[in-house]
């Protein structure tokens, strides 16, 4: 029959949880700390052993064989040492069993904290190494306390933290509620295992398809990969692994029945099956469903997908807040660029013009440097003979020589050949600048008119007579119509006389 201490020990393992052999070596560490306290040395090795079947406590504390024990505790005669191993030589140590009279009422009463400390230890390694294995799975649970900034949820062995960042926005928990929620992290700490779990994880959408797709979760059907707004939009690219087998189809199910299951679970959340394609244009096209797409350019230097798309389809492509873009971006792990044909057309019309006056410039830049540098000389040559030539010209310069000067006379100062002589200069050896007089031709008389001529004229109010001394003399006009008057009389009465 059982004693009571092994019942003990029987029920701690079923109430913790822990396997029993886990609980005798927990209460065998706790009676080791209380024997070593009251019956033997501080540094004396000593060991519990617990009989399974019947719980007896046999304590075995190891001495040292000498002829003549001084320390009953840590020190045995070398005969008593040969009964327990034969082969035991002179001061070498032996196991010796040493279990006290009072085993029991010691083990009740000294080591209970001791106990409890370890079976505590014991079982946050045991939840540690269950749960440890089981990040990024599912679980179940039921939301235990609800606080401001995180909500308990309990595990049945572990309450774990739903942290108000892994929340949707979109929910709102209450106590008693069943949820099912991702193991996202297990992290050991001095109170025990510290576990971390999401809702809005896109680990979560894909544990989801394993659970409700038997394809999904047998392998035929392939999820390359998941982009999740939690609590508004999902993208789910799913490939086929065996031919005849419609990825989209299955995830689908009869009438929707599969993915309406998934919805429900996220809370009304919109999930977009999309098909995946190793060709990355075409992949973007269909990420961008429910938008028709036209044209797609790569950029894959930049990581740049250029979309085009008709003018009538630009809201629908990026969706509501750019909602329908991020995701695809996030599904096919590129940047996309969403532009409207006319825009596109614009800009590569744009384009195409400065690549063309890029060229131009290019065929004039090698036409200069195909010029070859002999032939830059002699231009450069031609150009400066040119330059002296002209100034050559410009510049007149008196040679040592006779030159032959021809003057044009004007008629009324004419000379017959005949009268004129040669004339020869002898040339110095020094030559020096000969300068030539222009003849002087007749000044043009000035215009006179009749009234001036007759004083009455604008020019009439002044004359200049010279006098025998040389000066000048002004004479208003009057005076010399006077002056014409009287020589009149006087000529008219010498004519008289005559």
């Amino acid at each position: 029959m059982k004693s009571e201490f092994l019942l003990a020990i029987t029920q701690l393992s079923a109430e913790k949880r822990l396997p029993r052999e886990v609980v005798l070596s927990a209460v065998e560490s706790a009676l080791v700390s209380a024997y070593r306290k009251d019956n033997f040395a501080p540094n004396q090795n000593i060991e519990v052993k617990i009989n399974p079947n019947t719980g007896a406590v046999e304590v075995w504390a190891e001495k040292i064989a000498v002829e003549k024990p001084t320390d009953e505790r840590c020190e045995i005669s070398l005969e008593e040492a040969r009964r327990v191993n034969p082969d035991v030589q002179l001061d070498e140590p032996v196991m010796v069993e040493a279990t006290p009279a009072n085993a029991g009422r010691i083990a009740a009463q000294t080591a209970k904290q001791v106990i409890l400390q370890r079976l505590h230890e014991a079982e946050h390694s045991a939840i540690f190494e269950e749960y440890a294995g089981k990040e990024g799975d599912i679980v179940n649970g039921v939301v235990q306390r609800v606080e401001p900034r995180q909500v308990l949820v309990d595990l049945g062995r572990v309450e774990t933290i739903l942290p108000s960042a892994e929340q949707m926005p979109n929910e709102r928990y209450r106590v008693g509620q069943r949820i099912k929620v991702l193991l996202l992290e297990v992290v050991r700490t001095n109170k025990g295992p510290r576990v971390i779990v999401s809702r809005s994880h896109p680990e979560l959408v894909r544990r989801l398809f394993e659970m409700e797709v038997p394809e999904v979760f047998s392998g035929a059907v392939e999820i390359k990969s998941v982009a999740r707004e939690a609590g508004y939009r999902s993208k789910v690219a799913v490939a086929a692994r065996q031919e005849g087998i419609d990825p989209v189809g299955c995830c689908v199910g009869l009438r929707g029945i599969r993915i309406q299951n998934i919805v429900n679970e996220l809370s009304g959340e919109k999930i977009d099956v999309v098909l995946w394609n190793p060709n990355v244009a075409t992949f973007i096209a269909s990420a961008l469903s429910p938008a028709q797409i036209l044209q797609v350019e790569l950029n894959e230097e930049e990581g740049v997908a250029t979309v085009v798309v008709p003018d009538r389809q630009l809201s629908l492509a990026i969706g509501k807040e750019g909602q329908n873009a991020r995701l695809s971006a996030k599904l096919a792990g590129w940047r996309i660029d969403i532009k409207s044909a006319s825009v596109f057309e614009e800009e590569q019309a744009a384009l195409a013009r400065e690549r063309t006056e890029q060229a131009v410039t290019e065929e004039a830049a090698e036409e200069e440097s195909e010029i070859l540098p002999e032939t830059v000389a002699e231009t450069q040559l031609e150009a400066k003979a040119q330059l002296e030539a002209e100034e050559e010209v410009a510049v007149v310069e008196v040679l040592p020589a006779e030159i032959p000067v021809e003057l044009e006379i004007p008629e009324s100062e004419a000379v017959d050949e005949a009268e004129e002589e040669p004339v020869t200069e002898e040339i110095e050896e020094i030559v020096q600048p000969v300068s030539f007089e222009m003849p002087a031709f007749p000044e043009k008389s000035e215009l006179r008119f009749a009234e001036d001529i007759a004083g009455f004229g604008p020019k009439a109010s002044k004359k200049k007579r010279k006098k025998k001394g040389g000066q000048t003399k002004e004479v208003d006009g009057e005076g010399l119509r006077l002056r014409n008057a009287r020589r009149q009389e006087v000529s008219s009465g010498d004519e008289d006389e005559y």
